[in-house]
């Protein structure tokens, strides 16, 4: 009886049990439904200096819509926690006695997510991270390589970016031409084409490296950074002498109302410009979008110019880690082609058309903070089309009454005069061909780099290249096109010991389509000593190599191509004539950085380079070619050619200054000396039996006509280049004004075989053929309202006619003012 009545009470405790626990579940599961959720944004990260070093007791604040969401004092390690229960984009900022704020770019933060961002405080009041350098963000003190940043408030108002590239060490720019023409970059005594030129991480010059500044607008520009020596280890072929990348501006504010710019000016030589860009979020999404056009009738007959140019940014945060992004520009440019007048004393009846489309797609994907993955597709598609519409000058018949009968079309007879005193008389051959250039890229590419220690990171890349091109010139039957499909690999590891030694090693294997296998190592140092009067300096080394693979027509033009497909082996043996290979560059650097004063007012850096420059093209004209090898024009068949038989060596010293004596007062310049020596020339280098060329109104000087001569100073690179600037900023005035100065160079009017009698009289000494230069600008602007300003910009108040290579005439002083507006719903 007793375990019958247990069993029952067991079995009603149970049931009673089981009653009250499903009760309690009930009951708190009703409340978690009716309480809020204990949801926040996680922001963890550290506070370090630009060495590295971290920062304890420094104060870091989450803000959001202008306002504190979140503050924390960081740990004796630098590290911090911030929580916030709102979700939306934010911005984090950091600050300690000593240093300027650093901040971080506005993200999106949503409720669960857990984020890592460091804040780095600055040395300067402006963002000094590198990203060109290394391939990861990097403070400037840190990155082992000369660098320059140019950011957006320098751009206002420019048309292009030829100027502000002016304002760097080492670095000359040649325009051929006024308004928008033709523009070259060279850098350190590098080839004009041996600059690789990025936008968005992407390749935009041309197949074989070329890239013209000249229509490529300041518009839809952030920022631009200048990477001072070949980089093939992280940009391949074409990285032979510089890197220069351009990021597009990305839609920031927290507003629902975007915010919108506008600038408009006009000036003399009728110009007219409009610049309008649009950009806010939507909280995961980001956009951004720009247009802009430019007009100007330029100073010369047939010169007319115009300048369009969109853009657009979208990026959206998927996962708190996950985030894609979207870039587009297009650019639409077309100027007159008036020649050479200081040559003819007329223009031609002739304008170039260009068409340049730049698109790229980027997934990146952080895994737990320290490992990061980038996959990015991109596209290039650019055309080019120069056209000539009827004839100008005098025209001259040759084998008249016969087959063989031509005419040919010369300009007046005018008196050519160089900069080195020397002058020619006479009429020059109008020489002008249609071509229609294409020029098409398209790259994936693959980077994955892990963060192992705060005081080591690696890096390894892939990238596949897919390029196309084709160049129609009909005068002489000329239809030429190409494929190439390129490969690299890249492996690099960088990091610091102590916070005072920085490194970073590198090295890529790059496949070819046209020259095979090159490999490419890269290595640089970074020495902070930290004692006595040395602990501000910095003390920087580098060692690298570059490549740069040869352009579509050097390609066809190839004097071992022609000299094979005219069945003239014997030549190839003779004169050892080898198919196109790659260009090559090594370089070595030293330098040194200074600061003085408190708050890094005042800085000084000094470097020295030295770049050999082997296996350049060499351009061999046809009256060249047929002294050289003994045999007419007509027999040989080539009209000119390519061979890798260029080497020169340069070197010099930059030297830059700094100094900001107040908050309202900024001073900059620099001085570069250039010493640059040609070693090596098929057309004149007595190992190849080279000839150099006579005038025979000179007799006894000898002339490179299309090729600098042995032991002279290759074209358009001058021995000495500097610039300098003054800025004064108050509350609502900004007053600049900027001077770049050039000294003489050599040249050549490349006039060989072109006088009237078809001979050498309008060739001249190449030694200082170019003449030097000042040219001096002015910037003012003033802001009426917090949305309304008015501003003026001076060009070349000096009126300087001879900027450019002897023959084409400068842009002359002109002016622009304007307005600008801005309306942001912050």
């Amino acid at each position: 009886m007793s375990s019958k009545v247990g069993r029952r009470a067991a079995r009603l405790r149970a049931v009673f049990g089981a009653r009250a626990f499903l009760a309690t579940s009930l009951a708190a599961a009703s409340l978690f439904a009716v309480l809020p959720r204990a949801e926040a944004v996680v922001i963890r990260g550290r506070l370090t200096n630009s060495m590295g070093r971290p920062v304890h007791g420094g104060q870091v604040q989450l803000m959001q819509n202008g306002k504190v969401a979140a503050h924390a004092t960081t740990h004796q390690n630098g590290t911090f926690e911030l929580r916030s229960a709102a979700s939306g984009r934010f911005t984090l900022m950091g600050t300690s006695a000593g240093y300027f704020p650093g901040v971080v770019s506005e993200f999106y933060g949503g409720t669960t997510d857990v984020l890592k961002k460091d804040v780095v405080l600055g040395d300067m009041p402006t963002d000094q991270i590198s990203v060109t350098a290394t391939g990861l963000p990097t403070p400037l003190p840190q990155v082992t390589a000369p660098v320059e940043l140019i950011d957006q408030s320098m751009l206002e108002g420019s048309l292009n970016l030829n100027d502000l590239m002016r304002q760097q060490p080492g670095v000359n720019v040649v325009q051929t031409g006024q308004g928008i023409a033709q523009t070259s970059l060279f850098v350190r005594g590098g080839p004009s084409d041996g600059n690789k030129v990025i936008l968005d991480g992407i390749p935009v010059d041309d197949v074989g490296g070329s890239f013209d500044f000249g229509p490529f607008s300041s518009s839809a520009i952030q920022n631009v950074e200048t990477y001072r020596g070949p980089d093939s280890v992280l940009y391949g072929t074409d990285a032979e002498a510089s890197v220069v990348s351009f990021v597009t501006p990305r839609g920031t504010g927290t507003g629902k109302i975007p915010t919108l710019n506008y600038e408009g000016d006009g000036g003399n030589l009728h110009q007219v410009r409009n610049d309008v860009s649009l950009g806010g979020t939507l909280r995961r999404l980001d956009y951004y979008g720009a247009f802009s056009r430019y007009d100007t009738s330029n100073a010369l007959p047939n010169d007319r110019a115009h300048m369009v140019t969109s853009a657009g940014n979208v990026g959206y945060t998927l996962l708190p880690r996950l985030n894609i992004r979207g870039t587009i520009r297009n650019t639409v440019a077309g100027q007159g082609l008036p020649g050479a007048y200081d040559f003819l004393g007329l223009t031609v009846l002739g304008k170039q058309q260009d068409h340049d489309l730049y698109a790229q797609g980027t997934v990146e994907y952080s895994a737990l903070n320290t490992w990061h993955n980038l996959v990015r597709y991109g596209i290039a598609r650019k055309g080019e089309t120069a056209a000539y519409f009827g004839n100008v000058g005098t025209p001259v018949t040759f084998y008249a009454g016969t087959p063989y009968e031509y005419t040919s079309y010369y300009g007046n007879v005018v008196t050519i005069r160089g900069a080195n005193g020397y002058t020619a008389t006479g009429q020059s051959d109008i020489f002008n061909s249609n071509d229609f250039l294409t020029s098409n890229r398209d790259e994936l590419y693959y980077q994955t780099d892990k963060q192992f220690t705060h005081h080591l990171a690696g890096l390894f890349a892939f990238r596949y290249e897919n390029e196309r091109g084709g160049d129609v010139v009909p005068a002489y039957a000329d239809f030429w096109k190409t494929q190439r499909t390129n490969f690299e690999y890249t492996m690099q590891v960088q990091g610091d010991m102590w916070n005072r030694l920085f490194y970073s090693v590198g090295g890529a294997i790059e496949k070819n389509h046209l020259y095979g296998v090159a490999g490419t190592p890269r290595i640089g140092l970074a020495y902070f000593p930290g004692f006595g009067h040395f602990n501000r300096i910095k003390l920087r080394a580098n060692f690298a190599k570059g490549v740069h693979e040869p352009a579509l027509r050097d390609e066809f033009e190839s004097l071992y191509r022609q000299l094979q497909d005219s069945g003239n082996t014997a030549a190839i043996a003779a004169y050892h004539v080898t198919p196109l290979g790659a260009n090559r560059s090594r370089t070595y650097d030293l330098g040194l950085e200074q600061t003085f004063l408190k708050n890094q007012n005042l800085v000084f850096k000094l470097g020295y380079f030295h770049n050999m420059f082997d296996h350049q093209l060499d351009y061999i004209d046809p009256g060249t070619l047929s002294q050289i090898m003994g045999e007419p024009i007509s027999s040989l068949g080539i009209y000119g050619a390519e061979a890798n038989t260029l080497a020169y060596r340069a070197e010099g010293i930059e030297a830059s200054l700094e100094f900001r004596p107040t908050s309202r007062w900024f001073l900059r310049g620099g001085y570069t000396y250039l010493d640059a020596v040609v070693v090596q020339s098929f057309s004149t280098d007595a190992a190849y039996n080279g000839l150099s060329a006579t005038n025979p109104n000179l007799p006894g000087l000898p002339i490179g006509s299309t090729y600098p001569l042995v032991g002279a100073r290759p074209f358009r690179r001058p021995p000495h280049t500097g610039y300098a600037s003054v800025s004064y900023t108050r509350k609502r005035l900004d007053l600049s004004t900027t001077a770049s100065m050039v000294s003489r160079s050599d040249d050549s009017t490349f006039l060989s075989y072109l006088d009237i009698n078809g001979g050498n009289t309008l060739l001249l000494p190449n030694r200082n053929l170019d003449f030097g230069y000042v040219k001096w600008d002015m910037a003012g602007t003033y802001q009426t309202t917090n949305k309304l300003g008015v501003y003026v910009q001076m060009s070349n108040l000096l009126n300087n006619q001879h900027m450019g290579p002897i023959g084409y005439p400068s842009t002359p002083f002109t002016v622009r003012a304007g307005l600008k507006f801005r309306f942001s719903g912050q």
